[in-house]
Formats: structure tokens, sequence, C-alpha cells
């Protein structure tokens, strides 16, 4: 299973998103510290999700960072996240 596949795996199992994106970026950090020859070390996540409901930018951030704690201690140098909570019905 590549990386991508257990961030996108792990976090569909914690949270439950309503939708979910997980995009290597590896290609756009070539040369750059942290990235391999191989790739999957750069990730941006997009992921939507109730848990996320009253939560600020930082604690909803916190807890995609527990949940990928192993893969951020090993293989992924960077992640960033544009986490939301489903925005109301006429919102």
């Amino acid at each position: 299973m590549s990386i991508a596949e257990t961030i996108r795996a792990k976090l569909a199992d914690a949270f439950a998103p309503s939708s979910l994106d997980v995009v290597d970026e590896s290609h756009m950090h070539r040369g750059h510290v942290g990235a391999r020859p191989g790739g999957e070390t750069h990730f941006r996540v997009f992921m939507t999700a109730s848990v996320f409901d009253g939560l600020s930018r930082v604690e909803r951030q916190r807890r995609v960072y527990d949940i990928l704690a192993e893969e951020l201690a090993g293989p992924v140098h960077a992640l960033a996240c544009k986490l939301e909570a489903p925005k109301p019905p006429g919102a």
C-alpha cells in the first residue's frame, strides 16, 4: 500500500469524512530538504468531516497529526491540511 493510500485509509477510518482528497505533491519539492527520489514525502489533505464542527483550525490539525503520527515520524516530511466541517444547509 502506498503512503497516500495509508493516509487516506487512516483518515477515513478515524473521521468518516463526507469528502477526502489526499494529494501527493512530492514532485513539487524535488531537491528540497526531506524529498526522496521515490517521492511520497509531501502531501496535501482536503477533508470535510462533521467531527470538526466547533473545533478550531489548530485543533483539527492536531487530531489529524495524532492519527498520522507514525507517517509524520517517518516517511512524510510535510503535510498541509485544509480541514472543514460541513456547511449548514443554506450557508
